[in-house]
């Protein structure tokens, strides 16, 4: 896919993974700031049919501070985006962002340095997911 994201095929489907990631984002402390329903929203804007396909926008406020503190224009990074589709077997694939890749485009090394604590919390919460 993509080298800018982690990924994980689940076992669980759509709805079953949409109901867990949000408890799986707070053990890391991450809380669920937007949500997109793109499959709603395509079918209204543009009347196209699209796979069930949501993207959740994450916070943990504490990185969000620390890196504002260092760079104001990070927030153009913010939150984290996690994204959760149906796949054609219509099991759940989610899908976080990998942080080191676009902070490290900002060009601080202590935006490198949250953008990696940031990667492995997300990655714990992929692998909380089933």
């Amino acid at each position: 896919m993509s080298n800018h994201a982690m990924t994980r095929n689940l076992r669980s489907t759509f709805d079953e993974a949409l109901a867990r990631i949000p408890e799986a984002l707070k053990s890391e402390g991450f809380g669920v700031l937007t949500e997109i329903d793109i499959q709603n929203t395509l079918k209204q804007k543009l009347g196209v049919e699209h796979r069930r396909y949501k993207i959740l926008g994450a916070c943990n406020p504490s990185f969000a501070h620390q890196a504002l503190q260092i760079d104001l224009a990070i927030g153009l990074m913010l939150p984290c985006n996690v994204v959760v589709y149906e796949g054609d077997d219509k099991k759940a694939v989610v899908m976080a962002i990998d942080p080191t890749t676009t902070m490290a485009t900002a060009g601080d090394p202590r935006l490198v340095e949250i953008a990696a604590a940031v990667k492995q919390k997300l990655q714990r919460v992929l692998e909380r997911l089933e």
